[in-house]
């Protein structure tokens, strides 16, 4: 259990792995137990590629902010005066006190451990008793940036400089999004679920992945939906996961008032996860926070039409809550005590060349795109 994976390591991880799934087993159970690759994971995943942070909403006037952590970094993510976005890392260039908390509205970054005080822009704007330090320019120093980008009505960041834009690198995700969701920017926080899990955060995107096990888990999430009409699409560094509303009554929340009759999700690597559910028109947010090598924390976040959830959304919020979820956690938590036993090391991918729901193909691709980034790690 070494602090990061040695070179015959990242030449086993791979073992196993086929380009084809129909060939491929699963990524080996290290990956999701072995400290030693939640730090690659955090490092040459987590900080290398785009991270979802907000709606639109929450910077969308001058002087407002919001704060989070990516890979365990502080980040602020600020709407200058001219109405610029810009994200900073949340550090004073003085003494490295956090500057920024919570989410709000300001007209400066002003440090609360000395005072110094920086512009929406990041350049420092003064900083006290300094009068007297020789070769000190304010106008020299500025707040570490990082790449922001607004894409389909939300907010994401990216620490790595050299990172190409998300726009580019997602091909035709945000031409999907909008087709289906053409008010995306307009709308508005309902409500959030949070859950803290005993998983590593892989095991959460591989169980987001497929709909293979939804007849045996998810009786109910099996009537919301039309499962017969179930398609999973795989693209560069995305998966869309489409199907009609289910046509009988279901169980899991009354549908019959929903004019929104598709169920519409996308997963964007490696943790973002959009979701468009039968009712109003919406969208529900999954970001997945990897915090240790068997712990993830997630968030829901539901945005409406109204701030307000109607009758149709607060059953939804309900179901997902109460069973979708209760469903979902027990599963992952399983498959992790699972992997931390001798009887596990790989299982093999099922796939439907047809790309039907009940297929592990698109488990297959994130697979491959964490391979990937291995390699690149490796060297």
């Amino acid at each position: 259990m070494g602090d990061y994976p040695t070179n015959e390591q990242f030449a086993a991880i791979r073992q196993g792995y086929h380009s084809n799934p129909s060939q491929s087993l699963s990524l080996h159970a290290d990956a999701y137990t072995d400290p030693c690759w939640f730090k690659v994971d955090r490092d040459e995943v987590i900080a290398r590629t785009w991270q979802w942070v907000c709606h639109v909403e929450k910077v969308r006037d001058p002087g407002s902010f919001i704060t989070t952590d990516i890979a365990g970094k502080p980040i602020a993510v600020v709407r200058d005066r001219e109405g610029v976005l810009r994200a900073f890392y949340n550090v004073c260039k003085h003494r490295a006190h956090k500057l920024l908390s919570g989410e709000g509205k300001t007209t400066r970054i002003m440090c609360p451990y000395h005072a110094w005080t920086y512009k929406l822009d990041g350049q420092l704007l003064g900083a006290p008793a300094t009068e007297h330090l020789i070769d000190f320019n304010p106008k020299d120093i500025w707040l570490s940036l990082v790449q922001v980008e607004e894409f389909c009505g939300f907010i994401y960041v990216n620490l790595d400089p050299a990172a190409d834009s998300l726009k580019s690198l997602s091909g035709n995700l945000e031409a999907e999004i909008l087709h289906w969701a053409p008010d995306i920017d307009r709308l508005t926080f309902g409500h959030r679920l949070t859950y803290d899990i005993n998983s590593n955060w892989k095991n959460v995107v591989d169980n987001f992945l497929e709909c293979y096990h939804c007849p045996v888990s998810h009786k109910d999430f099996c009537t919301l939906v039309d499962m017969k009409t179930y398609k999973v699409t795989t693209h560069g560094i995305y998966s869309s996961h489409m199907a009609d509303a289910g046509q009988q009554t279901n169980t899991a929340y009354d549908t019959s008032k929903a004019k929104v009759r598709t169920h519409a999700v996308w997963w964007l690597w490696p943790t973002t996860c959009l979701m468009r559910y039968p009712g109003r028109s919406s969208m529900i947010v999954l970001n997945i926070v990897p915090v240790g090598p068997e712990r993830t924390l997630e968030t829901y976040d539901f945005y409406l039409e109204t701030p307000e959830p109607d009758e149709t959304e607060l059953a939804a919020i309900k179901y997902l809550d109460t069973v979708l979820q209760v469903e979902d956690i027990v599963l992952v938590e399983n498959v992790q005590r699972g992997m931390n036993t001798p009887a596990f090391q790989q299982g093999r991918i099922v796939n439907d060349p047809n790309g039907s729901g009940k297929s592990e193909h698109a488990l297959h691709h994130f697979h491959g795109l964490l391979l990937e980034a291995y390699g690149k790690a490796a060297g």
